[in-house]
């Protein structure tokens, strides 16, 4: 779903010797075909998953008994669960039942890759970590450049620099951590040499909700790009907040027996250890480029912000999280939020509901939920509205945004 991360975790399957590929852009075809193959009553990514596994379906030479699709799956009450027993079904009925369906699951942190698990999941974590940073630099840069293209060229060199280093097999683990970390030093300094005019004053906009259509620039229209070209800057939740998240909830509720400690629960402190310190030397080069862009130190600082409106004890899913982010975000120095999230979506309705709540509770920020379900949409008029709104908060907002020192 995420441009960066899905071509990184294609790169950390061919280190374990299995062929992967990304799935071919969403087009038009994409929601003709998953038009036809669904009831018009599913959320929208997954007419999108549909669609797009279907135009790989139809390929010339397509050999179901050689192909896997891998679409990972979650309990609890939204529809997403759903989506992987759908997809089985849907590749019987159309004869392409010889294809294998991957669905790890967020119960156990997604670790159900059967053997190659022990070195696959801890590169996927590296592929994750690394797809957002490249993500949060293209973001932090791209509003700012004086040519346009410069910012997503260094982002693709990013793309297959840190390929290169997650696709070669036989690695340590700590000879592909450090070889990442210098990786991040080289594209760090790639960005910090694209030619920008950083003068401080843009809008800043936090984009939260539905995971997957917030991250999938052709579910949302791109409308961070369409911020940039009504002048203002994005801050993307990125994938890292959902994997800490079902790590917290793997904690709470899944590894624990009656409250005594099992190797279960030790494994996944184990885990959450390592994908700590790994991810704290993947950002250690970035220090002084991501000032004032600090992700929060632990998840547990966005549930206990969410609590008076969504008790994480009590909800399930990216409801709890848009909410604590856009909290988090407006403590940060934010000018508005844009909720993003499916027609229909469970979260983005219940988000909706409270959203008046916590924005009076905040200096009245200005909160937008934005559905997508790929029909023509005012989003252009709807954004040109927004950035208007953010810009009359930046001039009385309480907290002010702490920028790099090479901000003017």
């Amino acid at each position: 779903m995420a441009y960066a991360g899905a071509r990184l975790s294609v790169a950390c399957f061919k280190s374990v010797g299995i062929d992967a590929e990304v799935t071919p852009a969403s087009d038009a075809r994409t929601l003709e075909l998953g038009g036809l193959h669904t009831s018009g009553e599913e959320c929208f990514p997954h007419k999108v998953t549909v669609g797009d596994f279907l135009k790989i379906c139809q390929t010339p030479g397509f050999k179901p008994e050689r192909t896997a699709f891998l679409m990972p799956t979650a309990h609890g009450p939204c529809r997403f669960g759903q989506y992987s027993p759908y997809l089985r079904r849907l590749m019987e009925s159309l004869g392409y039942g010889d294809v294998l369906v991957l669905s790890p699951t967020s119960e156990d942190g997604y670790s159900g890759f059967g053997d190659a698990a022990r070195e696959l999941v801890p590169s996927m974590w590296l592929a994750v970590v690394g797809g957002d940073i490249l993500q949060r630099l293209l973001l932090k840069t791209r509003p700012y450049e004086t040519r346009a293209g410069d910012a997503d060229a260094v982002f693709e060199e990013g793309i297959e620099a840190f390929s290169r280093v997650l696709s070669k097999p036989g690695l340590k683990r700590g000879q592909r951590v450090l070889a990442l970390v210098e990786e991040v030093r080289k594209v760090r300094d790639r960005f910090r040499s694209v030619p920008a005019r950083y003068e401080k004053g843009r809008p800043l906009i936090g984009l939260v909700g539905e995971i997957f259509c917030r991250l999938h620039t052709f579910s949302n229209e791109d409308t961070a790009r369409q911020i940039e070209r009504l002048g203002g800057e994005c801050w993307l939740s990125d994938i890292s907040e959902w994997i800490w998240y079902t790590n917290w909830y793997s904690d709470k509720y899944m590894a624990r027996t009656r409250g005594r400690l099992n190797t279960r629960y030790l494994s996944m402190k184990l885990k959450v250890a390592f994908q700590r310190r790994y991810e704290q030397m993947l950002l250690a080069p970035l220090a002084e480029d991501l000032r004032g862009y600090e992700e929060p130190h632990d998840i547990r600082e966005v549930l206990e912000a969410a609590k008076p409106y969504l008790p994480a004890e009590g909800c399930i899913g990216e409801m709890v999280l848009s909410c604590g982010k856009t909290i988090y975000l407006h403590k940060k120095g934010a000018d508005g939020i844009l909720d993003i999230s499916p027609f229909t979506c469970m979260n983005g309705i219940i988000c909706e509901a409270v959203y008046p709540a916590l924005s009076a509770a905040h200096d009245d920020i200005p909160i937008r939920v934005c559905y997508f379900d790929g029909v023509n949409t005012n989003i252009d008029r709807d954004l040109e509205i927004f950035l208007d709104l953010a810009r009359a908060y930046q001039k009385r907002k309480r907290y002010p945004r702490v920028y790099p020192a090479y901000f003017r």
